[in-house]
């Protein structure tokens, strides 16, 4: 995987003198250790994701916890990636486990119903609560978007108008 640089120095002063590696784009740090909240921080990852440093084979890669210090200063670029934890969100009242960081409108619907019947009389409407920072509650419409997190209420309904 080719990697972008993207130069995003922080603390004090001084040039960055520190890499590191966030799904594949290059930073910049000045300090020689990062916790795991600014690791997300910079880049751009949300606070319900996970973030894990890649270890070599066989060694399992290691999950960051957003209070966990980790050293730059180790020869070579230390290398994160994020994931997504698995939620169980809940639509129309059932249970359903999520794994990735967004679901879309077409998504909800599919969930709510079991397909999404694309035809000009049908209306569909989704309203969502209890989730994230980034977006608590609202309404949905096609081609939108919303972060998940876990217990996320979506109420979904259909109306055939023909």
């Amino acid at each position: 995987m080719s990697e972008k640089k993207e130069t995003k120095p922080t603390g004090e002063k001084g040039n960055p003198e520190f890499q590191l590696s966030i799904n594949g784009k290059l930073y910049e740090w000045n300090h020689p250790n990062i916790m795991g909240a600014e690791i997300k921080s910079l880049g751009n990852i949300p606070l319900e994701g996970e973030i894990f440093l890649e270890n070599p084979k066989p060694k399992e890669d290691e999950l960051i916890p957003d209070d966990k210090k980790v050293n730059l200063a180790r020869p070579g670029i230390e290398r994160f990636y994020s994931k997504a934890k698995e939620v169980t969100i809940l639509v129309n009242g059932t249970q359903h486990k999520w794994t990735k960081e967004k679901i879309s409108f077409k998504e909800v619907i599919v969930l709510a119903f079991g397909q999404f019947t694309d035809k000009p009389t049908m209306v569909y409407t989704v309203a969502y609560e209890d989730g994230p920072r980034l977006n608590p509650e609202g309404s949905m419409f096609a081609g939108l978007e919303v972060f998940v997190k876990h217990k996320m209420i979506f109420n979904a309904t259909a109306t055939d108008k023909s």
